[in-house]
């Protein structure tokens, strides 16, 4: 696809974010699941809900501008998912509590690259004047924004930075 006016490069970034956000869904119930710290353990799994949020968004974006949402691969995201695997999963630790701060470390990341392709959509969608479209991305920058400070906030007054310490 040549990208030449501002609507090619939207949905081509539609297609890049949903590939990031699917590849992300099955690390992040991983890393859910090797939390030992529970209230981490039930954000990790709360923040699958939001992906899956999220990609039912862009799905439907991707439907009223007809475009397959699985029309790329994100090379980023995949890069993000084996670094997570890598450190979090697949690391040895001596402590639990170590683990859990190297998780939300690599969880961040990945939300980190998901908050810049939902604010860059955003822009776009705005741009573009499609109101529709910046609605649903609105909110979904919201909610993973409130995401991470959430992981933030587990990671300083939950605890997990302290424990592991």
């Amino acid at each position: 696809m040549t990208l030449n006016t501002l609507q090619d490069v939207y949905q081509d970034q539609l297609q890049d974010l949903h590939s990031a956000c699917a590849q992300s869904l099955d690390v992040t119930t991983e890393l859910g699941r090797a939390a030992t710290n529970k209230e981490l353990s039930e954000a990790l799994i709360a923040g699958t809900k939001g992906i899956s949020e999220g990609l039912d968004g862009l799905k439907s974006i991707c439907a009223k501008h007809d475009i397959d949402p699985t029309g790329t691969h994100c090379k980023g995201m995949e890069g993000l998912v084996k670094e997570a695997r890598a450190h979090a999963l697949q690391e040895d630790f001596g402590d639990d509590d170590v683990r859990d701060a190297v998780i939300i470390t690599q969880y961040q990341r990945m939300v980190h690259y998901a908050l810049a392709g939902y604010g860059s959509l955003l822009a776009f969608a705005n741009r573009l004047e499609l109101t529709d479209d910046a609605a649903v991305l609105e909110k979904q920058l919201d909610d993973t924004y409130d995401g991470d400070r959430h992981m933030t906030q587990i990671a300083t007054e939950g605890g997990v930075n302290k424990a592991a310490a």
